[in-house]
């Protein structure tokens, strides 16, 4: 993967400095935006930061992971971001005992764009040939950036995290792991499987997804936004996942490519619960101060994908492309 193409001054000079190995004009000062998830040259450079902490870039060296301007550059970044995010998804205050049902009482309320009913039952091929390409983005790394959690837990709360990440991570075994799923999904739709293919085609709601994981895994102090996030994520997969499995199917799906849609339906049923009382209920009990912070990250999962999912819901409905480049295939 080689870095992508800049969409504005802050990505432009990031990746300048990381093109260059100078960093000395990064500079630095506040970083202002009045919205943090729709912020193309924000989500973008921020994309590029974190991504140099997964797999990096072929055209950078790996030496920039850990280059102090790279760090104070991010963290401004982070800083708007982290309050944006904050101010899109408020949350009450909870005890720790309350937070199971506190995450339940907030997935129940959340009324996102009906994206999987779309795909379902409306979507054509090529609209879901650009949903499972800007999916790509997180799904070729799934489970990556919860992982950032198991380092930081003990006792219960680590072992059900662990349990959820062993599924995730297929039980060990190479073609059940849900990001090679992902890719057999991606092949039957004619699909290029290249990790980071279609990020530079990837709104910065897109990114945004995938961002704000990275950004409560990579800081510990937010570990329990962290497994609120992925609570959330257990905890709102398994009917809009049947819906998308039934959508392919309509489009002409066979079983290979539905798969990583219907072992969600399935898997995450389970999940929900471990992730709300095992994992989520057991932190805020050992971290009573976090238990807060365990609602921010679930409510902050909500409201991003709530944007992702209306934008593409209003650019179809536009007859517009949902990809910034309507350009989908395998290159040659």
């Amino acid at each position: 993967m080689r870095l992508p193409h800049p969409r504005g001054p802050m990505s432009s000079v990031l990746i300048a400095a990381l093109r260059t190995g100078r960093f000395d004009f990064l500079g630095s000062g506040r970083v202002t935006t009045s919205d943090v998830v729709g912020d193309e040259d924000l989500q973008l450079s921020l994309w590029m930061c974190y991504e140099l902490h997964y797999r990096g870039f072929d055209d950078v060296d790996d030496t920039c992971e850990w280059s102090p301007e790279v760090i104070v550059f991010r963290g401004l970044l982070e800083k708007t971001f982290l309050a944006g995010l904050r101010a899109i998804a408020p949350v009450e205050d909870v005890t720790p005992e309350e937070v199971p049902d506190a995450l339940a009482d907030l997935v129940a309320a959340d009324d996102g764009p009906p994206l999987a009913g779309y795909l379902q039952r409306e979507a054509t091929l090529d609209q879901f040939r650009e949903f499972v390409a800007l999916r790509s983005v997180y799904h070729l790394k799934e489970a990556d950036p919860h992982s950032w959690a198991i380092p930081r837990l003990d006792g219960g709360a680590k072992a059900a995290l662990v349990e959820i990440q062993a599924d995730e991570y297929g039980g060990g075994r190479v073609e059940r792991m849900h990001s090679e799923l992902f890719r057999d999904l991606m092949r039957f739709l004619d699909l290029d499987d290249t990790y980071g293919h279609y990020v530079d085609q990837a709104s910065a709601a897109t990114l945004a997804v995938t961002n704000t994981i990275s950004l409560f895994g990579l800081n510990r102090r937010l570990t329990g936004a962290l497994v609120g996030h992925l609570a959330a994520f257990e905890m709102t997969s398994s009917l809009p996942n049947r819906r998308y499995g039934t959508g392919l199917r309509r489009l002409g799906g066979d079983a290979r490519a539905t798969r990583f849609y219907d072992e969600h339906v399935e898997a995450d049923a389970v999940h929900e619960q471990i992730a709300a009382h095992d994992l989520c209920g057991s932190y805020a009990k050992a971290h009573p101060e976090a238990a807060g912070d365990v609602l921010f990250g679930a409510a902050a999962c909500l409201s991003v994908e709530a944007r992702f999912g209306g934008q593409l819901l209003h650019r179809w409905a536009r007859g517009l492309p949902a990809l910034l480049v309507p350009a989908l295939g395998r290159t040659a």
